[in-house]
């Protein structure tokens, strides 16, 4: 019978195993999402041949994301069957970006339905633009970070261990600043607990914007793909102008220090969250990275 567990901090170099032969700049194919995220998602995890699989279950609802690594596909498109078989429902795969598609295609022709998932796009930006904010299309937050410079008092150095309970502590101050808290708020902090919990086996990059000595901002993030950096989170109290721009632009350029080789950042979907869209749509991303949910029909 094919064991299937949830995942571990002890299973990081495993997976990775996987993850590096996939080298997907998809923000599903890293190691800190698939972690941090298993309180929302129940992901169970297990390998057929050279791939792995991710099971998940959200609102009652099982799925698999694509199996990752290489190799032939079909064992894996197997194991995947024969473990909902019991449900009497198609196979749903989500997080299926274009290259996934066009396996799939080849390998199951016409066995597979594709719907296009908007809300679940990944927003790949130019890594040299967000530490630079240079050219006419960014001007605003290259307007909005010279001024916080001429009237803050700040800093913004590298999260480390020491500073984790203060930015938790900021992030309860920026979850209190809500009148009627955004749906999914305490999954996405139980995520960052879980991130911080861990923070240095899992290998994890953080920083932090400091105004007067005091947490306004932080963001955390992983290597990804390998010309590619996902930034998982990023909290800045919106009352202070200048301050979500800043910890982008700092942290980029943080990124690009100790990363030479990466030449996109990630910045993660909108869940469909119009604010959110407009939100990262304001920062000019260089391209959208697809994802579909492919059905067997």
């Amino acid at each position: 019978m094919t064991e299937l567990r949830s995942p571990n901090v002890s299973d990081k170099y495993w997976v990775e195993s996987y993850l590096r032969r996939e080298n997907s700049r998809s923000s599903d194919y890293n190691f800190g999402n698939i972690y941090m995220w298993d309180n929302r998602y129940k992901k169970h995890l297990t390998a057929a041949g050279d791939r792995m699989i991710i099971r998940l279950r959200y609102t009652d609802l099982p799925f698999f994301a694509f199996p990752i690594g290489c190799g032939e596909l079909s064992p894996a498109i197997d194991l995947m069957k024969s473990l909902e078989a019991h449900n009497g429902s198609p196979l749903s795969i989500r997080a299926v970006t274009d290259e996934h598609k066009a396996l799939l295609d080849a390998t199951y022709p016409n066995r597979f339905r594709f719907t296009e998932d908007r809300d679940s796009f990944d927003y790949i930006y130019l890594a040299e633009k967000l530490a630079t904010f240079s050219g006419r299309k960014l001007h605003a937050k290259r307007n909005h970070c010279n001024k916080f410079e001429k009237e803050m008092n700040w800093d913004f150095v590298r999260l480390t261990p020491e500073l984790i309970p203060g930015c938790i502590d900021m992030l309860d101050a920026w979850i209190g600043e809500f009148d009627v808290p955004p749906d999914g708020i305490e999954d996405e902090k139980a995520a960052i607990l879980r991130g911080f919990s861990h923070w240095e086996l899992l290998g994890l990059e953080g920083g932090v914007l400091r105004v007067e000595g005091k947490i306004v901002g932080f963001t955390i993030g992983e290597a990804a793909a390998s010309d590619t950096f996902d930034v998982h989170f990023e909290k800045a109290f919106g009352a202070i102008n200048g301050a979500y721009p800043m910890v982008c632009r700092e942290f980029s350029r943080q990124v690009l220090r100790d990363h030479p080789q990466v030449i996109y950042i990630n910045r993660e979907e909108d869940l469909g969250l119009e604010n959110l869209r407009k939100a990262k749509m304001d920062y000019y991303p260089e391209y959208l990275l697809r994802k579909y949910t492919a059905t067997e029909v």
